[in-house]
């Protein structure tokens, strides 16, 4: 098999600051670089065989030109790679833009990229300003009101993101938690399940509950519903966190729900006080700003929750300050992975 030397252009790290300041407000020509090429496909036409610009073309149903131009904005920033003989080949960013790729983030790089995210980012000095969400003033709508009656499809890759996102880090979340000797467990707002799922296979004779919204918790993991492998172990409630937690379990498990308002996060830390046994466990999963390794990441999707909900991401210090208030005891705090940390409380008795 005879390889061929990649060719894409290499970019300087550390480029001169007023051309590093011209990259960033440029920034959104990337993001829709990225969200051009998962519509297109092309990602997922293109296998293991780097291809011409020509047979992608073909393949994705585009002008070859245009194409090749959209290939070298996204292949200097390590998405995709030009070979010195013209073709494409994959890089092990452009592989998670398939479909198929058992670490995918192409729903996520949809749902980042969302038409209403483009209305709402310009109205970030407003949201600055008065400290409240700009999507209400932009669309007239509370934004998940607003995607469900209005924007379907954007509802639809929301999920899809979610379902992936739970999905990869639900293996992370089982090998971190100790369980042994808990009989049951609760994931509070913990979507389809797929957290709650992983940690039943991973302990036998463990028993759970899955609480979110009813529209949430009906499209539950297969494996929680009536007839599911896990079935005989699950209660499925549908209910709201924010009014009450009407569970009771050795084990509560908060995921990536902490980012409302601060009223909503009080009252649903307070419900959970309010349900726990003395001597129950909390664990609280969040990301964090201040985390170093994810921090553009997550600094970046702190805006966007400001812009949409109002909402916000924690910082570790923010976060045990919003614990303490709520009357749990702090222990441990762990990291999840490389974007999530995980607080380990106990309910005092």
């Amino acid at each position: 098999m005879t390889t061929v030397d990649p060719v894409s252009p290499t970019v300087d790290p550390a480029p001169p600051p007023p051309m590093r300041l011209r990259e960033l407000v440029f920034g959104a020509a990337c993001a829709a670089a990225v969200r051009a090429a998962v519509r297109l496909g092309v990602a997922d036409a293109l296998d293991d065989t780097p291809m011409t610009v020509e047979d992608l073309a073909t393949a994705v149903r585009t002008e070859p030109r245009t194409l090749r131009r959209l290939l070298r904005a996204l292949s200097c920033q390590g998405v995709f790679t030009e070979n010195a003989d013209g073709t494409f080949a994959h890089t092990e960013m452009s592989r998670l833009l398939r479909e198929d790729d058992p670490h995918s983030l192409r729903y996520i790089a949809l749902w980042c990229t969302e038409p209403w995210t483009w209305d709402v980012w310009p109205k970030l000095d407003e949201a600055v300003r008065s400290g409240r969400n700009a999507f209400e003033d932009v669309y007239g709508k509370e934004f998940f009101t607003y995607l469900n009656e209005e924007a379907p499809e954007s509802a639809y890759v929301f999920n899809r993101a979610m379902t992936t996102s739970s999905q990869q880090s639900a293996r992370d979340v089982a090998d971190l938690l100790d369980l042994r000797g808990a009989v049951s467990v609760a994931d509070i707002g913990g979507g389809q399940g797929h957290v709650l799922a992983s940690l039943l296979e991973r302990h036998p004779t463990l028993h759970g509950t899955l609480l979110d919204l009813p529209g949430v918790v009906g499209n539950a993991d297969p494996r929680l519903r009536d007839g599911g492998a896990l079935s005989s172990r699950v209660r499925v409630v549908a209910g709201d966190c924010r009014e009450d937690i009407p569970v009771q379990a050795d084990v509560y498990i908060i995921k990536n729900i902490l980012e409302w308002d601060d009223d909503s996060t009080r009252r649903a830390l307070a419900n959970v006080r309010a349900a726990a046994r003395p001597g129950a466990r909390v664990v609280v999963i969040e990301n964090l700003v201040d985390d170093t390794p994810s921090m553009r990441f997550t600094t970046a999707m702190d805006l966007l929750l400001l812009l949409n909900v109002g909402g916000a991401k924690h910082t570790r210090q923010s976060m045990v300050d919003r614990l303490t208030d709520a009357g749990l005891l702090i222990g441990e705090i762990r990291p999840v992975n490389a974007y999530l940390h995980a607080f380990e409380c106990t309910v005092p008795g």
